[in-house]
């Protein structure tokens, strides 16, 4: 017998009967709300951490994750709140903390709250109460971009005896008489270039503190910045050529061609050297209006080293004038992952098995001397590759020509001598994967940048980029390193110039 023909048969008033009723549907209502609630939770759950693939690229993946994280969140509240309304009695218990929360960074300043009971006297007795300890915890507060104004007072002083007149001078600025700090101009610098958010944007979170500055404003502190900066960015390139070991690679950018009325292609080649130096990292970015490989031969001219590169033919003929090219194994690995990622392919799965002991390795090596690198490759990489090509040569013997399988055979096997390369050196890098991590960025911010048809503005972001992206390599705050920088610079002796670099390392000794 349900409950409505056990209330039909009881003595019950009928208002009573109905409103049992009528709480009975909503308790249905709501476990049939929280059981579905908790099942989609559990579902985000396995999606947000589950077992990562390399289909997704890392912003894919990091935006993937984010929006999971969001659902997960909101999920969890509605639930709490169905769960509450449930069972009141539960809703005073204090939230769960979670077991994984970091606790705030010691170095941000602490405002301290004091919550004092509405009395002083014990609410039982009546006698006053006496402090035996306290509890305290601790909130992330954030203030928004807060505009405000520096006024610059200069009293005048005259002389009774000759009539002279006296003041202090106007310390020199980037814009002279104008109307931004370096502080300013720093936060539009990292907004745009860091960040990734365009000028009308900036325009935008001014106007909501009433403070107008138009895009062209905007758009010429840009442009005066990036003049300051460019001897600069100009010092890196001299650095980065000291080295003996570089990254390349290139991604394409979106330029305006007025003439057509339409945007084309232009690129923005990178090259870093590698972590496995020693030296102070430093990434370069150079904007050219299309990807032919002599633009790579004017940026290395006169540099001798060793080069790690992806297969594009235009790094081609800098290997004729003496450059040592460096095999990137992580090309190599995609082609394998592709394809039994396709179809499971256990010949395929077998290439990965022993790419995958190869970066055991330099996980080892992660953290020793490059002496000790090297001893490690030449002791178990090298063995390790002298196995895998001889399995590459006797397995490619045996696959269809012009199959999958083959072309990925081949890819390792032509650049073979070079893929080897690494384990001769102690700084050698195994892959390109550097260069292309500290790229990819560009993916998310490049259409924010305002090349405005010309080769002009694109070689200007490249060179703010070039110096922010190396102070984020080098751990320093891009917003504290270019604030100082744009104050020091109109003084700064160009003898001194290495001293305003965003190097860490430059900066210690």
């Amino acid at each position: 017998m349900n409950l409505a023909q056990e209330l039909v048969n009881s003595n019950l008033p009928a208002a009573v009967r109905a409103a049992i009723l009528a709480q009975s549907e909503l308790v249905k209502s709501q476990a049939t709300s929280i059981e579905s609630l908790t099942m989609e939770l559990a579902y985000l759950r396995r999606m947000r951490y589950g077992a990562k693939t390399e289909v997704m690229n890392s912003e894919q993946r990091d935006l993937f994750e984010e929006a999971l994280d969001a659902d997960m969140a909101a999920l969890e509240a509605k639930l709490a709140a169905e769960q509450a309304q449930t069972n009141p009695e539960g809703s005073d218990k204090k939230p769960r903390i979670r077991a994984g929360r970091q606790p705030l960074p010691a170095h941000l300043p602490r405002t301290d709250i004091v919550h004092e009971p509405e009395s002083c006297t014990c609410g039982q007795c009546g006698q006053g109460l006496v402090k035996v300890g306290e509890d305290m915890s601790e909130q992330l507060h954030v203030q928004p971009a807060v505009f405000s104004v520096l006024r610059h007072i200069r009293p005048q002083y005259a002389c009774r005896s000759c009539q002279t007149m006296s003041a202090a001078t106007i310390p020199p600025a980037i814009i002279n008489g104008g109307l931004p700090t370096a502080a300013t101009l720093a936060w539009v610098m990292v907004s745009k270039y860091v960040d990734h958010l365009p000028l009308y944007r900036l325009r935008q979170i001014a106007e909501r503190s009433e403070v107008p500055l138009a895009e062209t404003t905007l758009a010429s502190w840009v442009g005066t910045v990036g003049w300051w900066l460019q001897p600069l960015a100009d010092r890196l390139r001299e650095r980065l050529k000291g080295e003996t070991v570089l990254h390349a690679d290139e991604t394409p950018v979106k330029q305006l061609d007025p003439g057509k009325g339409k945007t084309k292609t232009a690129y923005l080649w990178a090259y870093r050297n590698t972590p496995l130096s020693g030296s102070a990292p430093i990434i370069l970015f150079d904007y050219q209006g299309g990807r032919s490989g002599q633009h790579v031969r004017d940026v290395l001219a006169d540099w001798q080293g060793q080069l790690m590169v992806d297969d594009y033919g235009g790094y081609k003929a800098l290997f004729k004038t003496g450059i040592i090219e460096l095999g990137c194994w992580a090309h190599a690995r995609r082609k394998f992952f592709e394809l039994h990622q396709a179809n499971g392919s256990p010949v395929a799965f077998e290439a990965l098995r022993r790419i995958g002991e190869l970066y055991a390795l330099e996980a080892q090596a992660k953290d020793l001397t490059s002496e000790q690198r090297l001893a490690l490759r030449q002791q178990a990489a090298q063995p390790k590759l002298l196995e895998f090509k001889i399995w590459l040569d006797e397995t490619g013997s045996k696959v269809a020509p012009n199959s999958a399988l083959a072309k990925a055979i081949i890819y390792s096997q032509r650049r073979w001598v070079a893929l080897e390369r690494y384990a001769q050196s102690g700084i050698a890098p195994i892959d390109n994967n550097p260069v292309e991590n500290s790229i990819r960025p560009i993916a998310i911010g490049k259409k924010n940048w305002l090349f405005a048809g010309s080769e002009r503005a694109g070689q200007r972001a490249a060179a703010i980029q070039t110096l922010l992206g190396t102070a984020k390599l080098n751990d320093l705050d891009p917003m504290a390193w270019l604030t100082d920088t744009l104050e020091k610079l109109p003084t700064w002796p160009n003898s001194r110039i290495d001293e305003l670099l965003p190097l860490r390392l430059l900066a210690e000794t």
